[in-house]
C-alpha cells in the first residue's frame, strides 16, 4: 500500500472566484450639488460672454 501526498496548495489560493460585493454609491450632499450647479451656471455664462464678440 503506497500513501501519496495530498495535492500542494499555493499560498494564498482560496480557490474563491466571486469578488466581495461593490459598495453601494452614496449620493452628493446638497451642498456639494449647490456647488456644483454655481459652477455649471458660471461655466455658461462664461461660454456665452466668449461667442457674443463673434458673432
Amino acid at each position: 500500500m503506497t500513501i501519496s501526498e495530498p495535492p500542494r496548495r499555493n499560498p494564498g489560493a482560496s480557490g474563491r472566484t466571486d469578488a466581495p460585493p461593490e459598495p453601494l454609491p452614496v449620493a452628493p450632499s446638497r451642498a456639494l450639488r449647490l456647488r456644483a450647479a454655481d459652477g455649471w451656471e458660471r461655466f455658461m455664462r462664461r461660454a456665452e460672454a466668449r461667442q457674443e464678440p463673434g458673432t
